[in-house]
């Protein structure tokens, strides 16, 4: 190193968790990322993705500047352009479809959280567009929404304990943390910690998990479910009269309907759909309901289902009549910094526009209606209707951050609508992707190291700093481009800033801080305060904790929780589980990607050099499979190419395969996206009335010896 070396603290956004770290420079180069470990949000903790950061800031495959297609679509032929070139067709393009038929014929697409969503959507209102398209149906929101029904706020689970307790008993229910890092804003670290220290641990999940591991109750259910056993440990806990008398008398409203309502969800009913011993049921909702103070860390494998939404209720309700709402230690609703402005849609949702859309332009949205607690455009709606043009077609779409080619189910349809539908298409990544070979104009951008930000995307108990240190070639802040572009349209009402710079003081401005100064001091921590409901109330209509939801009874739907099975499944499709026997687990997230991201990465990739598909030893035996096999995993509606990984730890009627698998060694512009996507194993099967979710965590396949 020269003499030249400084270390500069920022925060990681490697993935969802934001741990604080350490940026090691070597004059204007970034050489290395560590743990911070002063950190109250992550104490050291760094995972793989984080460490690999220099690598993937400068990695030669990079894009580097705008491109436009010159050949037909999927022909792999550029032309370099001028950032300036490239905004000023974009904006020619998005002005005259607007003009012609309309904003609702311009798409915005966005992936998983980045920092650019807190413009995606301000932009798609303030451009007039209900058409805002993301994968929000099945990740996250529909855990979000029913929260915000039920109790009016997101509860999370309090593994940092600034009350003064920790939680004694945590239930980990479809969420791997402790091996991929992080989960909705929270650290995989600090969980591990907080598991450690926990008198007693339940995780609900068809994999031996880490957590499982050492677990006092370890749930091994039918993959899909969820639904039938949440409902039959409150059965358990009403039945036992283990209650929290105090909460549910005085803070909750609905309860006497609920007890009618569960009396015959016993856990003798849930064993022959869970594949769950009722006694071990019992078990561990005495376990939950005694044991306080308890707090449930929830994940993904909620989400994905035609239950979701009431899967979530039902663990919303667990945590209230177990008198485990906004207690140390339970699930908290945080409180976030004082005086500074709330960009999360999870505190302030009309900070995401200049207002919302009015009712006209959001009957034009497509799916409207379809799926009352879906947040935006129904994406499986959404690229439907491009190809079939009901209700109308869309023209143009600008995808940031997503490769929905790899990510989303039915990757073949995405790929005729892109490649034969749409008019103008507008990818802005850091690679080129097998999406992005499909697009008309390709925008370079700027990973994490190259962003400047006040940074609670989902920790709202505190805002950390993020510093620009590095710049590579001519690749952009996506925010920064959304920016440019919003004031060449003339959305100045929106975003009235003169650059991100004095947006981000903007956000700081009642703190007393700069965003210069607020970088020195690296985070703004909150004041918890807990039990907050017994002077505030809830922010639900009642002004209570809505066991029985009148919002949901608004709607049509069933304000009390109930049990779906999944579409296809050995008992609701017996005729096909003849032929597909096995129950498909997609989707799980693995420790050394992100999603569709990093496997360029040499550091991150030796690690898992071939997408993988986990098989119970006697499965594989049965079937002449051997570790390391490459077999097919085949669907009702296609096959995928997979290695076979032998695990005892997955029940012998369910294998487990790696998702968003491309391989940017391969050639372009497909890089083998079609090999082993596990996204094209899905036809069109029904989806969660409420949510729109997709049914992804209980399928039915076969695999055999390729």
């Amino acid at each position: 190193m020269s003499s030249e070396t400084r270390v500069v603290r920022s925060a990681c956004r490697g993935c969802h968790g934001i741990c604080q770290v350490f940026v090691h420079l070597d004059g204007d180069r970034v050489v290395q990322v560590r743990g911070d470990p002063d950190s109250p949000t992550s104490r050291g903790y760094l995972c793989p993705k984080g460490q690999a950061a220099p690598k993937l800031l400068y990695h030669p495959d990079r894009l580097t500047h705008p491109l436009r297609r010159v050949g037909r679509r999927g022909e792999n032929r550029w032309k370099r352009i001028s950032w300036d070139e490239a905004l000023h067709e974009i904006s020619d393009k998005f002005t005259k479809i607007k003009n012609e038929s309309g904003a609702e014929f311009v798409a915005i697409y966005q992936g998983t959280g980045r920092p650019h969503i807190e413009w995606t959507e301000r932009f798609a209102n303030a451009f007039g567009t209900p058409n805002f398209v993301g994968p929000a149906h099945l990740c996250f929101i529909p855990r979000v929404i029913a929260s915000n029904i039920t109790m009016g706020r997101l509860p999370v689970c309090d593994i940092y304990g600034f009350g003064g307790e920790m939680p004694a008993c945590i239930m980990v229910w479809g969420c791997n943390i402790t091996e991929t890092g992080a989960s909705d804003g929270m650290c995989g670290g600090m969980f591990s910690r907080a598991l450690n220290q926990a008198d007693k641990v339940i995780v609900v999940d068809p994999r031996r998990i880490r957590a499982a591991e050492k677990a006092d109750h370890w749930l091994q259910l039918r993959p899909g479910t969820d639904g039938a056993l949440a409902l039959a440990m409150i059965n358990t806990i009403i039945v036992e009269d283990l209650i929290d008398h105090d909460f549910v008398d005085n803070y909750t409203i609905g309860f006497e309907k609920l007890v009618q309502h569960v009396r015959g969800f016993t856990p003798e009913w849930a064993e022959p759909i869970t594949s769950v011993d009722a006694g071990a049921i019992r078990a561990a909702a005495r376990t939950f309901a005694t044991v306080a103070p308890g707090g449930i860390q929830w994940g993904n494998g909620i989400d994905m289902s035609v239950c979701s939404f009431h899967t979530a209720r039902s663990l919303l309700i667990l945590m209230g009549i177990t008198g485990n709402i906004d207690r140390p230690g339970g699930n908290v609703i945080w409180v976030p910094p004082t005086g500074v402005k709330q960009k999360s849609v999870l505190i302030n949702p009309e900070q995401r526009g200049v207002q919302f859309l009015p009712k006209e332009q959001k009957d034009r949205m497509i799916a409207a209606g379809k799926f009352p607690f879906c947040p935006n455009t129904h994406t499986p709606a959404f690229w439907d209707s491009v190809i079939t043009g009901k209700p109308y077609r869309t023209r143009a779409i600008w995808i940031m951050g997503s490769n929905p080619l790899v990510t989303a189910t039915q990757g073949l349809k995405i790929e005729r609508a892109l490649k034969e539908c749409l008019e103008f298409i507008v990818v802005s990544d850091i690679f080129m992707t097998p999406t992005a070979q499909l697009a008309d104009l390709v925008l370079p951008a700027a990973t994490w190291l190259e962003q400047d930000d006040v940074v609670y995307l989902s920790k709202i108990w505190c805002v950390l700093a993020r510093k620009k240190l590095a710049h590579f070639a001519e690749a952009r802040d996506d925010r920064d481009v959304i920016f440019d572009l919003a004031h060449r349209l003339g959305l100045h009402e929106a975003f009235p800033w003169k650059d991100s710079t004095e947006y981000l003081n903007w956000v700081l401005e009642e703190t007393g801080l700069t965003f210069a100064q607020f970088c020195e001091r690296g985070i703004i921590l909150s004041e918890m305060r807990y039990r907050k409901y017994t002077t505030e109330g809830f922010h639900t209509p009642s002004g209570k904790f809505e066991i029985y939801s009148s919002i949901m009874e608004r709607v049509g739907a069933s304000p009390l929780p109930v049990y779906r099975e999944p579409p296809m499944s050995p008992v609701s499709t017996p005729e096909v589980a003849k032929e597909f026997p096995l129950i498909l687990i997609p989707g799980n997230k693995v420790r050394y990607f992100f999603h569709s991201e990093l496997r360029q990465i040499e550091d991150l990739r030796r690690h898992n050099p071939d997408p993988l598909v986990e098989m119970h030893p006697d499965t594989a035996a049965a079937l002449g499979i051997s570790e390391g096999d490459w077999v097919w995993v085949e669907s009702p509606s296609a096959r995928v190419k997979i290695r076979a990984k032998l695990f005892d730890g997955i029940s012998p009627q369910a294998v487990n395969a790696q998702y968003a698998w491309w391989f940017p060694e391969q050639d372009p512009p497909d890089y083998g996206w079609k090999t082993s996507n596990v996204g094209l194993l899905f036809g069109d099967t029904p989806c969660d009335p409420e949510s729109g979710a997709e049914p992804l965590k209980g399928y039915l396949c076969k695999v055999y010896k390729a």
